[in-house]
């Protein structure tokens, strides 16, 4: 997973509750790499909101370690700074008091182990809310969890202090007092202003120790946490080993945690595949790659290649030797992979199409909906969500998942995708098409020659996306290892110019009609033609073995061996064909045939014929306005974490294209992406992923805020990367944010999401997958959802 930090000097502007959290993990969320598609009567057989194995605490295993593959080290222990990050939240959730839990459909749910009860206990003239402490509830220093906690966390948090450097106050700031009830264990908080999502508040409580002075909130919680009040403690945080150690809580009340130990692990995501392959790590959170991995695992081959003639000099003992070595090292990285499982569900997450509103074409509300109309999204949830067997329907909400609680489809605010619609609201805009200067739909101004996009390819052509997730493999294709090789286009499709003589150049010339000697080729060649394929056939062997252990990572050491094995075989098998027809130089009578040229030598590829009218790929006619095509640029990142996204990206430049918009795509680097382009509004479109919330009203509210003006003349934008708002719903999230009736707050985000639609300033496309690699004996951990884990059911099953 890439993050990508938020620019400076937009802290102060950031209202969210957990803006710090958002900005963190929602600038960028790459997709797997996905390709495919699979039998839509099957999406109803999987579990789409969380996939944890569940198990009752009696089955599990009383002890044990879990290490637990998290993105980095934390840049801080205390949540409520800026640098928090996705590692800060889950060792939170493990170590400190959470008031209130989210479920699996993201509703929050009153924490049991901490609160007896929590209530609105008055809403005129001010709301009231009442919380009630569990009595048994303590820190892990025999102090009891009192309201002197909450009072000096309130203090810290509401913003009326700079001394603090907190990153979020949304909700703290709308509190105008805390105070002790009947008894310590009695907390009141009156509102100044009614706020509806007083759930999210107090979570996670840190004790006073922390919270009462500014240096300890700045410096004291950073890189440890003495005190903690959760089923595990933080013993240890090793940045040189890149660990943090979280041990069972002596002191806890509620139920024993099953693990002894949990060890969250520093580890990126392109090393998690290997980290598998070798036993490792217990849980991670995968991409589709190393997902496909761990579940064809149990049908990989062991034995060694089979070989006949056993002596035989030259190549075919090294390739015996090679495939021996590399089948035998791939039994044992299978029977370790074999271990594990892979746990799916659909994240709270979602990758939108962004549009700039801020300058250019886009400005235009009827452009951004003609851009919106154009866009085929159910074709684009295929891509991504089929090949993994979940649910492939759009998303229709920016506030709500489609597994949570209240969710409902709006997108008809917008329209469903209708090429003709889009055509005329372009019409209106003054973009019209003059029947000239024609664009193949979906490539950019100035778009290099067909093949030159194959960066995203590796060196032999094949698209790392180009695979299926599960048991079922993907056809090799003139790539593979079937019938077919890269050394004749004219049996893999590929056609080319033809040469002098009628020789059509790149193609494997026939066999000889003559009996070889009669060609130059006298017994001795016979011999080393026959041994030659003989060679080549123990290394394509050795290749498709090699391949099969890869599987489809293309930077394992199985993968570079499977490339040197083919390639080995295509020199053997082309050499011994060059001395079956007569082309080998130093064969007597062999002079002038033109043989097989290299790539170098072989004439470029001819441009692609016009497609007939009609097809989805024809040329269609660009929109112009004062002359003026209207060109689109779009953004994406170029991290090979990131080859589904462009892929998703191309696909809506191809939509765009019907519709006779030109869209120029850019790629940039992962490290610049989010902070130099979206953050900065240097981008047409965009793809990025925001993360779900089950508190909408406070935590959308800057995404989707209209950017005011600031006092030096720049716009403020808060956290909406699209420049696109209105007043209307600015003031439909302030009113839900503070309607204590909670079916009224439902409609009004409702409303909030219409007109968010409306504006066409943000699309969104799909939920994102959750691929979670677990081993098979452990229950209750995988795929959460929106679920708050409960570590102390972690464990092993008997």
């Amino acid at each position: 997973m890439t993050d990508h930090d938020h620019p400076s000097g937009r802290r102060a502007a950031c209202r969210g509750r957990r803006c710090a959290a958002l900005v963190a993990v929602g600038a960028l969320l790459p997709l797997p790499a996905l390709a495919g598609c699979t039998d839509e009567a099957r999406e109803t057989s999987v579990a789409t909101s969380q996939d944890i194995a569940r198990a009752p605490r009696g089955e599990l295993k009383e002890g044990g370690t879990l290490r637990w593959a998290v993105d980095g080290m934390p840049g801080t222990l205390n949540a409520f700074q800026s640098d928090a990050d996705a590692t800060t939240t889950r060792i939170a959730g493990a170590v400190l008091p959470s008031m209130f839990t989210i479920d699996e459909s993201g509703r929050p749910q009153r924490n049991a182990d901490y609160l007896d009860a929590a209530d609105i206990s008055a809403r005129d003239p001010k709301q009231v809310v009442t919380y009630k402490i569990n009595p048994k509830a303590r820190w892990s220093n025999g102090a009891a969890i009192t309201a002197a906690d909450f009072i000096a966390q309130w203090n810290a948090l509401r913003g009326r202090d700079n001394a603090f450097w907190t990153a979020r106050n949304a909700g703290y700031d709308r509190i105008g007092k805390v105070e002790q009830g009947a008894d310590s264990h009695e907390v009141k908080v009156t509102f100044a202003r009614p706020y509806a999502d007083w759930r999210s508040l107090f979570t996670p409580l840190y004790p006073r120790s922390v919270m009462g002075s500014a240096d300890a909130f700045n410096d004291g919680a950073r890189e440890q946490l003495r005190v903690g009040a959760g089923p595990f403690l933080v013993q240890k945080r090793d940045a040189k080993e890149g660990r943090v150690v979280l041990v069972r809580n002596p002191k806890w009340w509620g139920d024993r945690a099953k693990l002894k130990k949990i060890v969250m692990v520093s580890l990126p995501g392109g090393k998690r595949a290997a980290a598998l392959a070798d036993g490792s790590i217990d849980v991670a959170a995968v991409d589709q790659v190393a997902a496909k991995r761990v579940a064809s695992a149990r049908r990989a081959s062991s034995g060694a290649p089979h070989t006949s003639g056993e002596g035989n000099a030259g190549p075919q003992g090294d390739g015996k030797r090679a495939a021996r070595s590399g089948a035998k090292a791939a039994a044992a990285e299978n029977t370790v992979l074999r271990g594990y499982t892979i746990r799916k569900a659909l994240e709270p997450a979602y990758t939108q199409l962004a549009l700039n509103g801020s300058s250019g074409p886009l400005t235009d509300d009827r452009v951004r909906r003609a851009v919106a109309r154009a866009i085929d999204r159910q074709a684009l949830a295929d891509t991504v969500l089929k090949p993994l067997d979940l649910p492939s329907r759009p998303l229709g909400s920016h506030l709500l998942m489609a597994e949570q609680y209240g969710y409902q489809d709006h997108s008809d605010a917008l329209g469903d995708q209708d090429t003709a619609a889009a055509t005329a609201l372009l019409a209106d805009a003054g973009w019209k098409s003059d029947g000239a200067d024609r664009q193949q739909a979906g490539e950019k101004a100035g778009a290099p020659a067909p093949g030159a996009d194959r960066a995203d390819r590796d060196e032999d052509g094949d698209d790392p996306s180009d695979d299926r997730y599960g048991d079922a493999s993907a056809d090799d294709g003139p790539d593979g290892d079937g019938d077919g090789d890269d050394r004749n286009p004219a049996r893999s499709g590929h056609g080319a110019p033809p040469a002098r003589g009628g020789q059509e150049a790149g193609v494997r010339p026939a066999a000889a009609e003559a009996p070889l000697s009669f060609t130059g080729a006298v017994g001795s060649e016979v011999q080393q033609a026959a041994l030659l394929r003989q060679s080549a056939s123990f290394y394509k062997q050795a290749a498709a073995r090699e391949k099969d252990a890869a599987d489809g990572d293309t930077g394992s050491a199985a993968y570079a061996r499977y490339k040197q094995y083919r390639k080995r075989a295509a020199q053997s098998l082309g050499a011994a064909e060059r001395i079956e027809t007569g082309q080998a130089p130093d064969l007597p009578g062999s002079g002038g045939h033109p043989g097989l040229r290299t790539a170098a030598e072989r004439p470029a590829d001819a441009a692609a014929a016009p497609l007939p009218a009609g097809h989805k790929g024809a040329k269609v006619a660009a929109v112009k306005k004062d002359g003026r095509p209207l060109t689109l640029r779009f953004v994406v990142p170029d991290g090979g974490g990131s080859v589904q996204l462009r892929t998703v990206g191309r696909q809506i430049a191809t939509m765009l294209g019907r519709i006779g918009i030109q869209t120029s795509i850019q790629r940039v680097s992962d490290a610049s992406y989010f902070q130099d382009h979206i953050a900065s509004g240097d981008y047409d479109l965009a793809l990025y992923s925001w993360p779900g919330t089950a508190y909408p009203a406070t935590d959308a509210r800057p995404i989707y805020a209209k950017p005011q003006p600031a006092p030096d003349g720049s716009l403020t934008v808060e956290q909406n990367y699209t420049r696109v708002g209105t007043d209307r719903i600015d003031q439909l999230f302030d009113q839900a944010a503070s309607e204590l009736d909670e079916g009224a707050a439902r409609t009004l985000v409702a409303q909030a999401d219409a007109r968010i639609w409306a504006a066409a300033g943000s699309i969104p496309l799909y939920q994102r997958p959750e691929l979670v690699a677990t081993k098979k004996t452990l229950a209750n951990v995988g795929a959460f959802g929106f679920a708050t884990p409960r570590f102390q059911d972690i464990g092993y099953q008997m």
